[in-house]
């Protein structure tokens, strides 16, 4: 099988791509670099380019016409910027995507999975939420993932093509084997700022304090980013049995964990602890949800291996050799990963070709694999500029 995936050098699709390359299939990278990274596509098929380029995409499928699947994970993500700039956000979640649908017709591409976000939702009273909760997205970001879902809902009910939206909740971590993780040195997710104050030793604030939770800060669904990255394989594998043209499942582990949970969780791995201190709610913020699993395990056989701890652990021994991943040295690449897997203290799971093999729901199968609770040295924010930019990037 051979899949394009569209921003795929980002955190998420490079992560899928790695996935994907673990279970036999074949990924081909398309990806503006806006955000994501060139080195998150070496030794793979790589175009880089934009989701619109309507000469580009049809260059892809000429050269690959064996594409069985498309993966689209080309978006912009930010919630604040996208309260500041939600013109740019339109243009460049949904105006370009649905150039990118045209495309993907125009060259007999049949199969679609799209990112989108469980943002889109407006939660219950207990906070929880599955595929039939009322859509109500509350920033101009989850908006554009609304109005996507239903634009290729419309597509595919009058085409040949199918869809299936992944609404993904809060990935955390990074691959197990250290091939990707989170690209910019100053991310705006609580896992990434909690990693931050730790290196510059200042206190972690808890942005909204009175929301309707157990103890009053927000709370999410943290979904590791290598489960969710195996819930597209899973997805690929069981794409032509999905009910209907268009159809929706959440991705997500079923457990909420509250922000101040998230940094009790974050000091009991690290080796040195975060102080906590409380701020105000951000443009955009809400006090969030967690997901009702059952479709997922259903439709596509999948559900989590990992948890709150691992990613966390993941997190940090990622963002101990960021820099130097990125760095474009790839002998000192290797060398440091080499390193860290000769001295890790415990092992991580197997990728998904082992378990779907196994089926889902066997065990776990370990592998060698590292953990760090270290810290890295934050670059001077150059990447936190490019993130600004308006064009189709890769999460």
């Amino acid at each position: 099988m051979k899949v394009l995936i569209a921003g795929g050098s980002g955190y998420i699709g490079s992560t899928v791509a790695s996935a994907c390359l673990d279970a036999g299939i074949c990924p081909v990278i398309l990806d503006s670099l806006v955000t994501g990274r060139r080195e998150f596509a070496a030794d793979r098929e790589f175009y880089e380019g934009d989701i619109a380029d309507r000469l580009l995409v049809d260059r892809i499928f000429a050269e690959h016409p064996d594409i069985d699947a498309v993966i689209h994970c080309a978006a912009l993500i930010v919630v604040p910027d996208s309260a500041a700039d939600p013109v740019g956000y339109y243009r460049a979640n949904v105006t370009k995507s649905l150039e990118f649908v045209a495309h993907l017709l125009r060259n007999g591409c049949g199969r679609l999975i799209f990112s989108s976000s469980a943002a889109v939702y407006r939660a219950s009273a207990d906070l929880t939420v599955d595929e039939d909760s009322p859509i109500d997205p509350q920033s101009p970001y989850a908006r554009t993932k609304a109005v996507c879902e239903a634009m290729f809902a419309d597509i595919a009910a009058a085409q040949p093509i199918r869809v299936l939206s992944l609404r993904y909740f809060n990935p955390i971590g990074a691959d197990p084997k250290m091939r990707t993780g989170l690209q910019l040195a100053r991310p705006t997710h609580a896992l990434g700022k909690m990693i931050q104050a730790q290196q510059r030793d200042v206190p972690f604030l808890v942005t909204g304090t009175d929301y309707p939770t157990r103890d009053g800060s927000g709370i999410r669904d943290y979904i590791h980013v290598w489960d969710l990255a195996e819930a597209h394989v899973a997805a690929l594998g069981r794409f032509d049995a999905l009910p209907g043209p268009a159809t929706a499942i959440n991705l997500g582990t079923g457990r909420g964990t509250t922000v101040r949970e998230l940094a009790d969780a974050f000091n009991r791995v690290a080796d040195s602890p975060i102080q906590v201190r409380e701020a105000g709610r951000r443009p955009g913020d809400i006090a969030g949800a967690y997901t009702r699993i059952g479709r997922a395990e259903r439709l596509l056989g999948w559900r989590t291996r990992y948890d709150i701890a691992d990613g966390i652990r993941h997190s940090l021994q990622w963002a101990a050799i960021r820099d130097e991943i990125l760095s474009g040295d790839e002998a000192a690449r290797a060398r440091r990963i080499s390193s860290l897997e000769r001295s890790s203290p415990r092992s991580v799971h197997a990728g998904s070709a082992a378990r779907f093999a196994a089926g889902p729901g066997a065990a776990p199968v370990p592998q060698d694999g590292a953990e760090i609770r270290g810290a890295y040295d934050a670059s001077t924010g150059a990447e936190d500029r490019r993130v600004r930019r308006l064009a189709s990037a890769g999460y």
